[in-house]
């Protein structure tokens, strides 16, 4: 397994494009970009703040082409896990957006076509948006794909990083993270971790001019 995730993060490293320094949120941030609209692949616009439910949002950047979401040959990858996370999520009373943030590729399959044949063939649920110039993941600080935030009913971080511990397969995970912290949290207590380290590849982002 080690060197199928070394082999993994090799990939991740490639193709990094030169961009301005990204935030790093802290936990108990208030959710970045809430209002910003973007296109769902329903064809309607939705915003951030739109998707949340009474208990809070789980916003993943995911894409169709990284193999830590789609697996290849040494990897199932998460996006097999994408569905039954989603209606975990949603029992516990929260929204759940998967937004694509990889500009660079929109033209080698992360366009918003494909979005939409990858959303019904591996039958996503909640939301599967398309940010234009990946203005939503540079407001996060959002670094990979799969990256994942957690915001409480009061819209406030209370937990990012990883799905779970074990990218390569879902009958081996030891600790599930992500569905950890949404239960804690729909029951108003805090994620314990509330932080866990986020691995993929890197969002193919265009680079933002310097603001100097």
């Amino acid at each position: 397994m080690f060197l199928k995730i070394t082999s993994l993060l090799a990939i991740s490293a490639l193709a990094t494009i030169p961009h301005d320094p990204l935030p790093n949120l802290a936990i108990g941030t208030n959710l970045p970009a809430a209002d910003t609209r973007m296109k769902d692949v329903s064809g309607s616009e939705i915003s951030l703040k739109d998707a949340a439910g009474t208990n809070g949002l789980v916003v993943v950047f995911s894409c169709n082409t990284c193999p830590f979401v789609v697996g290849n040959e040494d990897s199932e990858g998460w996006e097999g896990r994408y569905p039954a996370l989603a209606a975990f999520v949603q029992r516990h009373g929260m929204g759940i957006v998967f937004v694509n943030s990889n500009t660079t590729k929109r033209d080698a399959g992360d366009g918003f076509a494909d979005m939409q044949a990858r959303y019904k063939e591996k039958k996503y649920a909640g939301y599967y948006v398309l940010d234009e110039g990946n203005k939503v993941a540079d407001a996060f600080g959002a670094r990979t794909t799969p990256h994942v935030f957690l915001f409480d009913k009061d819209m406030k971080l209370a937990y990012k990083g990883a799905i779970d511990d074990n990218v390569g397969k879902a009958a081996e995970v030891k600790e599930r993270y992500l569905e950890m912290a949404v239960a804690a949290v729909a029951a108003g207590k805090a994620a314990e971790p509330n932080t866990t380290r986020n691995i993929g590849c890197s969002i193919k982002r265009v680079a933002v001019p310097h603001t100097h």
